[in-house]
């Protein structure tokens, strides 16, 4: 049942059209409070942490993917990967977090 939620929240997610309007939208400033609340233990999210407790990649990291796009980063927090702790992230606030990481990009 959990897998079928789950899927159905994906969809809905995709037909909302995350990456349109809502990435557009996104306040990284508020990505960034939430990324030193939430994320910090795990991941290095500014140059100013020197390290995190896990080997979870740096946000810097991240966002200088060859495929990083914040649509996909925010995308992959509302369905996060099993290693990663559940957040009730709303659609908002992955896009915060995403644009966020995209701003790293150097």
């Amino acid at each position: 049942m959990y897998v079928v939620l789950r899927q159905i929240r994906v969809l809905v997610v995709a037909a909302a059209g995350l990456s349109g309007s809502l990435a557009m939208a996104a306040d990284a400033n508020h990505g960034s409070d939430l990324a030193k609340r939430w994320c910090a233990t795990c991941h290095v999210v500014n140059s100013e942490q020197k390290q995190a407790s896990t080997d979870a990649p740096p946000f810097a990291v991240i966002a200088r993917k060859s495929d990083f796009t914040p649509e996909k980063i925010a995308f992959f927090l509302l369905d996060p990967h099993p290693k990663m702790p559940s957040f009730p992230l709303g659609r908002s606030e992955a896009a915060d977090l995403a644009a966020y990481i995209g701003s790293l990009r150097k």
